[in-house]
């Protein structure tokens, strides 16, 4: 059982030479480390009660990553898909002189965050637990799951997307729950959040999703106009593009080497990464709430899953270790929905 003392959950900033990042900790100093990694409109308190209930051996690392929480506020660029995240957190791990032996989970975006840690910095991570992850091919904009992109462009990915009301209100820290389909408060609950967990401190967790930097350098970023359907590409600056397919693929997972042991946790009610998303541009059109779908032969639901599987699948044919867990009637908010099961499994994998 996890002791109460070791489990304590908090936060500081750590300097490092790339920018200042505040990193949330819990257990030992000399315990076994364990990054924690988290998705987009979240920070690293959203790993809370994970924390909570591993093992009081391990040593949690959960940074807010840059552009949310109180880490620094420098620009994202995406042209590099998630790698000046990915740098940023290896920038972490040598302050604090961990560079080796790091067992890793990453959560939606955080899951991205890692498959393209492991593609480049592939010595340093000895256990991967992937927590509903972004699709190797990015998020929108591609179909079947080979990642093929629907459009040259990559039209329907990236910032583009985002609905202007649901940003104007994030940017002004609205908390009300008005309008539900742009509150913030309300999209969290709704699609991130603890379900039937009455545990959860939502108010917390509301919080913390405000301190999302907003802009054209942050979220959403900036997006760019398309003749293809939606009439919306990525640009090439904030959160939103680094996780378009123009400029995220991590599919060379396959091919990686060493082959870190991998754990796939997915809800079957997730409506935010599956493979019909009510976040993507293809699911959307299906179902007539975006005008002038051009059709499934051109842009259908992206099967975000059918992608993830068919990587992983590979991955373990060319030697690798893959384990995938569904969450029976659980959403996206994984972590805060399930957290003791979330940390049986994260437990069940780190290498000491």
């Amino acid at each position: 059982m996890p002791d109460a003392d070791a489990a304590e959950f908090t936060s500081q900033i750590v300097k490092t030479p790339r920018l200042n990042i505040n990193v949330w900790t819990s257990g030992p100093q000399d315990g076994v480390p364990l990054l924690l990694v988290h998705g987009n409109l979240t920070t690293g308190g959203f790993w809370k009660y994970v924390a909570q209930q591993l093992p009081d051996d391990v040593r949690v690392i959960a940074p807010d990553l840059r552009g949310f929480g109180k880490t620094e506020r420098k620009p994202i660029d995406a042209t590099r898909g998630l790698g000046v995240m990915v740098d940023d957190l290896r920038a972490l791990l040598e302050k604090l002189g961990l560079t080796s032996g790091i067992n890793a989970a990453g959560w939606s975006m955080g899951g991205g965050v890692l498959q393209q840690y492991q593609l480049t910095y592939p010595e340093d991570l000895v256990s991967l637990t992937l927590l509903a992850p972004l699709s190797p091919y990015g998020f929108g904009g591609t179909k079947g799951a080979n990642g093929e992109p629907c459009t040259s462009d990559f039209a329907g990915s990236g910032a583009g997307g985002a609905a202007p009301e649901f940003v104007r209100r994030l940017r002004e820290k609205d908390t009300s729950e008005n309008d539900p389909t742009s509150s913030p408060a309300v999209i969290l609950k709704t699609f991130y959040g603890p379900g039937d967990n009455d545990d959860v401190d939502v108010d917390f967790l509301v919080e913390q999703m405000l301190t999302t930097a907003v802009g054209d350098d942050f979220y959403p970023g900036n997006g760019t106009k398309s003749t293809n359907w939606p009439l919306l590409a990525p640009g090439d600056r904030g959160v939103l593009n680094t996780m378009s397919p123009k400029y995220f693929d991590a599919s060379a997972l396959v091919g990686c080497e060493p082959k870190p042991p991998v754990t796939w946790i997915r809800g079957t009610a997730d409506q935010v990464v599956s493979d019909r998303s009510m976040f993507d541009f293809g699911t959307l059109g299906e179902l007539g709430v975006i005008p002038g779908w051009p059709g499934a032969a051109v842009m259908p639901p992206q099967p975000m899953e059918a992608q993830t599987r068919a990587v992983l699948e590979a991955y373990a044919d060319h030697g690798g270790t893959v384990k995938e867990v569904a969450l029976e009637g659980v959403g996206h908010g994984l972590p805060l929905a399930a957290p003791k099961r979330v940390a049986e499994e994260i437990a069940a994998i780190i290498v000491r």
